[in-house]
């Protein structure tokens, strides 16, 4: 029996989590639950190997094998939006860097100009090239890769917003240049929409996801960049949260491991993954602090107007 899930049925139609990560083209609709993505091997292993942890099983999409249609190899994965009814959904990438270190490496070998990479630098901040940068209308891939994430909350937060999309409306991928403790939770505050049930679920999972993931010799073992949070709720307070997009996930090699939290010095491999994670929690948590706050006074101010109420009645 094939099973029609949201993705499926609007998926000639952009459907949000495609359009919002950027993968447009990477998926295709599958059966019984799932759905296809454009297979890159890295990513279907680590899929597989979270699959198969006791602990980590469940805080990313099943994988359910590799499979070929119309000439194409796909890795057919869990459809996560299945139980939904039209999700708001945030994808936060995790991680001080988005690039791995062979990819830097690799860039400073051979320091080519990219005009392409000055377009997209001057797209976001046009005063961000120098002016001999300026001159030439290109910049190399290293001082964009680098510039990109010390704009955005990559570099200081350990995580940065890729796009929101909420429910009924168009995505909103503006967060380029969201850096700031201030700007990300007020980022949050447009997602959420003051709905304190789905924070606390949301919270309630991170920290079940943090323990799992701390305390996961097999996490400790892989480099994870590039990786993204999806956060998923619609208008009945149902929420999730997973680990998607491990195309640049690699194993380590023998013998060395990650904390996920140490500093990245280029050449200790390092992610700050854990690092991005706390971070994210900790604002959620003030953000919850701040909502029950509110809900406090406006209960308050029920209770003062209703006692006024009943006294002018009385006179």
């Amino acid at each position: 029996m094939v099973i029609w899930s949201p993705f499926m049925q609007s998926f000639k139609k952009n459907y949000p989590w495609v359009q919002l990560a950027g993968h447009t083209g990477n998926f295709q609709p599958g059966q019984e639950g799932c759905i296809l993505k454009k297979h890159v091997k890295g990513e279907a292993e680590f899929l597989k190997l979270m699959s198969e942890d006791v602990d980590l099983r469940g805080l990313a999409p099943s994988y359910n094998g590799v499979v070929t249609t119309a000439g194409h190899k796909y890795t057919r994965m869990q459809d996560l939006l299945l139980t939904f009814d039209a999700p708001s959904i945030m994808d936060c990438k995790m991680g001080v860097r988005t690039y791995l270190e062979d990819e830097l490496a690799k860039a400073k070998n051979n320091p080519k100009l990219r005009p392409d990479m000055y377009s997209k630098m001057v797209e976001i901040s046009p005063e961000a090239p120098t002016s001999d940068e300026h001159r030439e209308k290109a910049v190399t891939k290293p001082r964009y890769m680098q510039w990109r994430e010390l704009v955005s909350s990559t570099s200081n937060l350990g995580f940065r917003i890729e796009g929101i999309k909420k429910a009924n409306k168009e995505p909103s991928k503006d967060y380029k240049l969201t850096k700031t403790t201030e700007q990300v939770t007020s980022a949050f505050e447009y997602f959420i929409d003051d709905n304190l049930t789905v924070l606390e679920k949301y919270i309630e999972r991170l920290e079940e996801m943090k323990i799992k993931l701390s305390e996961s010799q097999l996490f400790h073992e892989h480099e994870v960049i590039g990786s993204s949070l999806l956060f998923v709720h619609d208008q009945t307070c149902d929420a999730g949260t997973w680990m998607i997009d491990f195309g640049k996930t690699t194993k380590l090699p023998e013998g060395i491991t990650n904390d996920h939290d140490t500093d990245w010095i280029e050449g200790n491999r390092e992610d700050g993954y854990l690092f991005g994670m706390e971070n994210l929690i900790n604002i959620f948590r003030e953000l919850r602090d701040k909502l029950k706050k509110a809900e406090s006074e406006e209960q308050q101010d029920e209770i003062v107007t209703t006692t006024t109420e009943k006294s002018t009645s009385c006179l």
